[in-house]
């Protein structure tokens, strides 16, 4: 190796020599690669930087860190596996106020299990290694959420990547028949799961109601109607299964009895009306949903939401092909089911999915699903034209 004779001022190269050391002990925010969760708890410095690692959990106190039931959305716990369960091995973040909203784990459950990058100062949190005075949040690779503070405005800008959804489909892409209902089976059933407490706060999210954010829209009766106005009392809200949870028995357990795909809100009276029955044309009016009809055996919604109840049946056609311990659920052209794994009327579901094809609130209600819950989409939303190509 050739060496040249440095031509700096003794006093130069002592500051030069100040810059390149604190060049590679202090990690910049921004711009630069994210820092796994243990080299962040090994530099508890003050310094800002940027950590990548996987929600585990929302620390609650030095110790302790809870998986489930988030008593708010101040705080998460990160790790470098997403099955960490070493509160030595975490990294307790905390969640300034302008991100709790989208970040924290009590109104955003969906996000235990995924990776994330967080931006903040290294310093202690809980009494434990933490990340403080966090600046900017983004899913593993994504765009972040920013805030800027001038004087005393705040003000949040949200980058949303939104994800490419010919690549997310790029095993099925040029398929039809069973080849492409096998695909795409593959595809949505890598997913997050959640319990069913865990759906109702979905639901207020995913439903909220586009002109009343303290709001959710209901399926079928079309009301706008308080988020937490939602139990089962009369006249609350509660979960309407719309792939009925009995055609298959699977009820409310974790799976199809919570894939929030298919779960709406619902008035409680017009849920225990619709109960399990089959979806079908004619009837008698439904007390408390206009523009529905019923008889004994089958259920007609609105017009509106003809097309998003087809295509959420249509979904779970799909997504539960009976390799998961749940029965194999499939469409047919019945209106008599019972407990069987059916749901019909298929030839009028095509019709419906024809007539009403998906508006913004539904490919808005999917794209949330995708990016704060469950990580899996509807392809039927996406592609309408596949439902021809797998069903004729």
């Amino acid at each position: 190796m050739v060496r040249t004779r440095s031509l700096l001022h003794p006093t130069a190269f002592v500051v030069a020599v100040v810059a390149v050391a604190a060049a590679l002990v202090v990690p910049a925010a921004s711009g630069a690669a994210p820092i796994t969760v243990a080299a962040a708890i090994a530099q508890q410095n003050g310094a800002t930087a940027t950590v990548r690692g996987y929600v585990v959990g929302q620390p609650t106190a030095t110790s302790t860190v809870v998986r489930s039931a988030f008593p708010s959305d101040y705080a998460l716990a990160l790790a470098d596996s997403p099955s960490q369960t070493a509160t030595g091995q975490m990294l307790y973040v905390q969640v300034t106020s302008a991100f709790r909203a989208q970040w924290g784990l009590k109104s955003n459950p969906g996000l235990l299990g995924r990776q994330v990058d967080v931006t903040g100062v290294l310093g202690a949190y809980f009494a434990h290694p933490g990340l403080t005075s966090t600046s900017a949040f983004a899913f593993a690779g994504g765009a972040p959420t920013t805030t800027t503070t001038t004087g005393a405005t705040t003000t949040t800008t949200t980058t949303t990547a939104v994800p490419d959804v010919d690549a997310y489909y790029s095993a099925a892409l040029g398929k039809s028949g069973a080849a492409l209902k096998t695909a795409l089976h593959q595809i949505i059933r890598t997913q997050t799961k959640l319990s069913y407490d865990q759906v109702w706060e979905a639901l207020k999210v995913t439903d909220q109601d586009p002109d009343n954010a303290a709001n959710v829209i209901l399926l079928y009766s079309g009301r706008s109607q308080g988020k937490t106005a939602n139990g089962g009392n009369a006249d609350d809200w509660n979960r309407e299964h719309v792939w009925a949870k009995s055609h298959g028995d699977f009820g409310t357990a974790t799976g199809p009895g919570t894939d929030v795909h298919h779960l709406r809100p619902e008035d409680v009276s017009v849920n225990a009306n619709r109960g399990n029955k089959d979806f079908d044309a004619g009837g008698s009016a439904a007390a408390e949903a206009p523009g529905n009809y019923t008889d004994a055996d089958s259920w007609e919604p609105r017009n509106a939401v003809k097309g998003d109840v087809a295509r959420m049946l249509f979904y779970m056609a799909v997504r539960y092909e009976g390799d998961d311990g749940f029965a194999d659920l499939e469409l047919n052209d019945s209106v008599a089911n019972g407990t069987a794994p059916y749901h019909g009327r298929l030839s009028l579901l095509r019709q419906w999915h024809a007539q009403d094809p998906p508006d913004a609130f539904e490919k808005r209600r999917n794209q949330v699903i995708y990016d704060r819950f469950q990580r899996n989409r509807n392809p039927f939303i996406d592609h309408p034209e596949w439902v021809a190509a797998i069903w004729g």
